[in-house]
């Protein structure tokens, strides 16, 4: 792979004349002014080395460092400084840049720097494929995501790329697509892997208790509090804190919430002492969170905390090809589990997992191997083992079915517009408040609420 170079400085003659240098040298090159777009660029693209001026516009850069190894954690950074600013560019490779270049430097020197940095970023980045092989293969009784689509490829490369950084991370998808699973990835990446990661479901817990529970408490803090416990913020020190369906939190916990991600501190309940937390956090939801915003369900500004590095894991039926791969492996599983000795899948049984939507993605892959596997009697999963609606004629999917048109009158309020959609998705599914959930990338809890809101006076 051609080494990608990006090239921060505001005079823009020596930024043309070192792109022209570093295209002939074969490296492929992007070339910006400011560190703002420096910063950009690096949040939507994979570079191996950073040229930066000390001096620019809107911010020094020494500060184009940081943030940008926060995102790519793997990236050497040369400084390029004035004879005066020196000592400062010293002090900065101490604080992780590779090298610095004082003007006026040769092409030679530049080559050269630019060669030496390349060969330790190369040498960073194969310890670290070293480490995700051994990671993808799994500890005993770990998780892991399995596949060879370019969607899980994609997926497996951008995590290695945020484990070693600090940022925080959202994971987005719909449910059953195993965003549990490449949190458990990501700490497992992490130079906080020898340490706790603490998993909390949003929606699993009233208000008063999720922000106990996270928090943590003193004796007497509400009614039921017999002792001061110690939240999960507390219980994940040095480590990782996974928060699932992140959408749900109630606004309060949301202002708390924001102010451990901006300063790391917060309160436990019933006390004014202040607690610092020292952990990352990784959030997941199957919502879409600037809807919610939009709406006014979920602060902006916890938003954009939350939203440093997205990570979107694909539904099942947009890799299909995985699906054989994921079975074989969840087959594999559940047989040692159960202490059976298995081969594999009839063809009609493997005809009918490729031919099934899985509108469950792959939890509802899972559940159906596992169910197959305890009903196995002989050394092949047959048709038979699957569960019934696999093995029925195939129903349209929701991509294939024909667009059911809601009339909707200009000017009707979105809180309407959304109360009607859930109606009617909750008609087309005969009820089935999960199956509509999953159609409308919301969780089972939302419908509810929605509902209860409805049938109050």
């Amino acid at each position: 792979m051609t080494p990608r170079v990006l090239v921060v400085d505001d005079e823009e003659a020596l930024r043309v004349s070192v792109e022209k240098v570093l295209r002939r040298a074969g490296y492929d090159v992007d070339a910006v002014g400011t560190g703002a777009e420096a910063l950009a660029r690096v949040r939507g693209a994979a570079y191996q080395l950073a040229i930066t001026d000390f001096k620019l516009p809107d911010v020094d850069g020494i500060e184009v460092m940081r943030q940008a190894r926060a995102l790519q954690p793997d990236l050497e950074v040369l400084l390029i400084t004035a004879f005066a600013s020196i000592p400062l560019a010293v002090d900065a490779v101490k604080h992780g840049a590779y090298d610095f270049l004082a003007k006026p430097f040769t092409r030679a020197e530049l080559e050269q720097s630019v060669a030496r940095a390349l060969e330790k970023q190369s040498l960073a980045a194969e310890n670290r494929r070293l480490r995700v092989e051994l990671a993808s293969r799994g500890a005993a009784g770990s998780r892991r995501i399995v596949g060879q689509s370019e969607a899980v490829r994609r997926v497996l490369q951008l995590a290695e790329q945020v484990a070693a950084s600090t940022a925080t991370v959202l994971v987005t998808g719909e449910s059953g697509t195993g965003k549990e699973v490449l949190a458990e990835t990501i700490h497992r990446l992490s130079p906080r892997a020898d340490h706790p990661l603490v998993k909390v479901s949003c929606s699993a817990l009233p208000e008063t208790l999720l922000e106990a529970e996270l928090f943590g408490h003193e004796r007497g803090a509400f009614t039921g509090a017999a002792g001061r416990r110690e939240g999960r913020f507390a219980a994940c020190h040095h480590g990782t804190l996974f928060l699932d369906e992140v959408a749900t939190l109630s606004p309060a916990v949301q202002v708390k919430l924001l102010r451990v991600l901006q300063d790391g501190t917060y309160e436990p309940l019933g006390t004014t002492r202040t607690a610092r937390a020292d952990c990352r956090l990784v959030a997941a939801t199957n919502a879409d969170l600037a809807r919610e915003v939009a709406a006014g369900r979920f602060r902006e500004d916890l938003f954009y905390r939350l939203n440093v590095i997205t990570v979107t894991m694909p539904p099942l039926r947009d890799r299909t090809g995985d699906v054989p791969i994921l079975a074989d492996h969840f087959l594999r599983m559940y047989a040692a589990r159960n202490g059976k000795t298995l081969d594999g899948f009839s063809r009609g049984a493997l005809e009918a997992l490729g031919a099934w939507h899985w509108p469950g993605n792959v939890r509802e892959l899972e559940h159906a191997v596992e169910r197959a596997v305890v009903l196995a009697t002989g050394r092949t999963v047959e048709l038979d083992h699957l569960p019934d609606a696999l093995r029925a004629p195939r129903p349209a999917a929701p991509d294939d079915a024909p667009p059911r048109t809601i009339p909707v009158p200009l000017g009707t309020p979105l809180e309407e517009v959304e109360r009607l959609l859930i109606r009617e998705t909750l008609r087309s599914t005969g009820g089935n408040k999960q199956r509509a959930a999953s159609l409308l990338g919301i969780a089972t809890r939302t419908i509810y609420r929605k509902l209860e809101e409805e049938a109050e006076p």
